[in-house]
């Protein structure tokens, strides 16, 4: 079944971007990212900035929003069964050109799987003046690591403190 990615949770103010691989099942019924209680992406993200943790989506958008923080898939469609990354076949890349033609405040790119940088890496050409970073999945599939694992690793996120003057 073909699967399409979720708008992007992008303004001019946005510096940092944070990509997955594709929307979940859940995140796409619901529209929202990161929708599945399973997931620890906004429990590390609340926790590394030290704001107290809300299930509000609206309280979410609110987060990233004021750490200047994004939100966009890699693949703009693909077709997968389920939402595991190692699923997706017919995959079609977002417009990462025209994306930072439009939004060129965009300083830092990470990414939130190894699997979204390995698609962004086999479709696309970074862009220069853009850093890159791959960060552990947050999803609850990645076993790999522990909670306080992934969460020392995302705190990379927190320690960007760029204001919207800075270049």
């Amino acid at each position: 079944m073909l699967k399409h990615a979720l708008p992007p949770l992008i303004d001019n103010s946005t510096i940092i971007l944070i990509m997955g691989t594709m929307a979940g099942e859940q995140s796409i019924a619901k529209q929202e990212y990161y929708a599945n209680r399973g997931n620890l992406f906004w429990k590390i993200l609340f926790a590394i900035f030290e704001e107290e943790f809300s299930t509000s989506y609206e309280d979410r958008k609110a987060l990233v929003k004021k750490y200047n923080i994004g939100l966009w898939n890699v693949l703009k469609s693909c077709k997968r069964e389920g939402s595991s990354d190692a699923k997706i076949t017919e995959e079609t890349i977002n417009d990462f050109e025209n994306l930072h033609k439009q939004f060129p405040n965009i300083k830092y790119v990470f990414f939130e799987s190894k699997a979204a940088a390995k698609y962004f890496h086999k479709h696309s050409v970074p862009q220069d003046g853009i850093t890159y970073i791959t960060l552990p999945s947050t999803s609850g599939l990645n076993a790999g690591l522990t909670t306080a694992e992934k969460m020392e690793q995302w705190k990379v996120v927190s320690k960007i403190r760029l204001s919207k003057n800075e270049d």
